[in-house]
């Protein structure tokens, strides 16, 4: 099974990209095929044509499984990622593709967020998002448990749909 990490933080080298990594990791029982910083693509985003982002694009849309993660902001995903998520092609951009959406916050009031949010816009890019987004708080993703809690409950079903 190929994996993909992408982290839509505005910061690089962030808690959200330290979050997917480990949640792929766990997901697809080592580390991830591809691992996408997306601040790194740069001004490259702002427009078509860019070929580091075609590239990504094309990296990304070849995988079985990708974590498409996101810090809360302003109760939704980040502008950054959807500079990136708007380089795929509607409804085949990320087609057979297996998507977990992931977002990370500072409490618990937007817990809905990637599905309510994040899932939607994968699932028009042609995404396959089997099971429930995960939440996590920014704090504690690392020692709290939710990350193995949630593979544990899911992660057969990604798996599964991933043709793994």
């Amino acid at each position: 099974m190929r994996t993909a990490v992408v982290a839509g933080n505005p910061k690089p080298a962030s808690r959200t990209l330290d979050a997917a990594t480990r949640l792929a990791t766990e997901l697809g029982g080592g580390p991830p095929d591809r691992v996408l910083d997306v601040i790194t693509l740069g001004a490259g985003l702002l427009g078509w044509g860019d070929e580091a982002v075609s590239d990504a694009v094309r990296s990304v849309a070849a995988t079985d499984l990708v974590v498409v993660a996101s810090p809360t902001f302003k109760a939704t995903y980040s502008g950054v990622l959807k500079l990136f998520l708007d380089q795929f092609e509607t409804g085949e951009g990320l087609r057979d593709v297996v998507a977990v959406p992931l977002m990370l916050g500072a409490g618990p009031a937007h817990a809905l967020a990637p599905d309510l949010l994040l899932k939607p816009v994968l699932v028009e890019l042609g995404a396959i998002t089997p099971a429930p987004g995960l939440y996590l708080r920014d704090g504690g993703y690392a020692t709290d448990g939710s990350i193995g809690e949630y593979v544990g409950r899911w992660g057969g079903v990604l798996k599964g749909a991933a043709g793994a």
